[in-house]
């Protein structure tokens, strides 16, 4: 049986790879696929990719086209959720900021460079005509749990990350929301190490259809809405509002999304030029 390892966040948005898996789908193709979650993000997984930890990772746009530019020998296969991520921005419940406007030239906690908390405090920081140079400052938190921490001592400021995943600990009364961020593109793609994809063509079609499937049935799956919010101890009215505005693709980026999105990342001297459509996805 073919061994496949797969990296992702461990979000609500994963959930589809989760019950494929469960149900042993792949298992009946001659696929033993492992699935290994990446809490750290897409810093964590484009390192995993270079590293040859996993051959597949379900990842933040903006982050691997990035690191493909920067010598990741992947591709972009696919994209697994076409609608925006929305990017809460968080400060801790005793912070002396209460809007977006008032975090200028203060710290931002990211879980690592090259990360999408890293990247997005950059498209933040456009929208809010705030000087790049001057006004952003960085502290490397790793993850979820190095946020509450490092926004709760003061060692940063404030934090991006997805909203709904961070509600709970805002519920909690650890973040506030002050504000909201969404990607200018589709949030989350499928990449693939390139020598994989060289000598499993058949099975990586496969694993694509498999998951392809269930993703375009998954909001009719009966009591989705429950499944997700006990998994992640969610309230049942923001697991029901993120469905609403979730789409996921079964089909791979376009090229102008990719241009598009190349365009915006070299504005901002995120990625040092925009390369050919070819660079950076693989259609099977």
């Amino acid at each position: 049986m073919k061994k496949v390892t797969i990296g992702g966040v461990p979000e609500h948005f994963n959930l589809p790879w989760y019950l494929t898996l469960k149900n042993g789908e792949h298992k009946q193709k001659g696929i033993n696929l492992r699935w290994k979650d990446y809490p750290g993000g897409t810093g964590a997984m484009c390192k995993a990719l270079r590293e040859k930890e996993i051959d597949i990772a379900i990842i933040l746009t903006e982050g691997i086209i990035k690191d493909i530019i920067e010598g990741n020998p992947s591709k972009i296969v696919q994209t697994f959720v076409q609608s925006p991520l929305n990017w809460g921005i968080h400060v801790a419940h005793h912070s002396p900021y209460k809007t977006v406007k008032d975090l200028k030239g203060t710290k931002a906690a990211i879980s690592r460079y090259g990360s999408g908390s890293h990247l997005m405090a950059y498209i933040n920081a456009e929208n809010h005509h705030w000087d790049i140079e001057n006004d952003l400052n960085f502290e490397v938190i790793k993850d979820l749990d190095g946020a509450i921490e490092g926004l709760t001592n003061g060692s940063a400021d404030y934090f991006m990350w997805e909203k709904f995943t961070t509600k709970p600990i805002v519920d909690r009364g650890i973040f506030r929301n002050i504000g909201n961020c969404p990607t200018p593109w589709p949030c989350f793609v499928i990449a693939v190490r390139e020598d994989f994809i060289e000598n499993n063509k058949e099975d990586l079609k496969t694993i694509l259809n498999i998951i392809n499937t269930t993703t375009a049935d998954f909001k009719s799956i009966p009591n989705i809405d429950k499944t997700i919010a006990n998994r992640y101890e969610q309230e049942l009215e923001d697991v029901r509002e993120w469905l609403s505005i979730t789409e996921w693709s079964q089909s791979l980026i376009d090229e102008e999304t990719i241009m598009n999105t190349q365009k915006e990342l070299h504005t901002l001297n995120i990625i040092s030029g925009v390369v050919n459509y070819d660079r950076l996805t693989y259609k099977l």
